[in-house]
């Protein structure tokens, strides 16, 4: 298979590629470079192609997803639970109507 096949890859590992592809552009990156960095990351979750012969079966490491989103890390104690006693009252209040 030459280097740049995409045949081994599901339709799933297209569509993340993709979508990761359009976030990339949005931010300002070349076309090739954020395809690029789309197809890197892909393969740092899953590990490659998942079709058949090509190791299906291995979970997703979602370890690219896990990287971000440290938001809270910097917030106090009493800080993260005022978030979430905040929005436990407004699940609370939309669940009643």
């Amino acid at each position: 298979m030459p280097r740049g096949d995409k045949s081994s890859y599901t339709d799933k590992q297209k569509r993340k590629a993709a979508h990761i592809e359009e976030s990339y552009e949005a931010r300002g990156l070349p076309e090739e470079e954020a395809a690029g960095r789309a197809w890197a990351t892909v393969n740092k979750d899953s590990g490659g192609g998942n079709k058949s012969g090509s190791g299906r079966g291995k979970p997703d490491s979602h370890a690219s997803a896990r990287a971000g989103g440290k938001a809270s890390a910097g917030r106090s104690a009493a800080d993260r639970s005022a978030a979430a006693k905040k929005g436990w009252e407004t699940r609370r209040r939309t669940a009643d109507t």
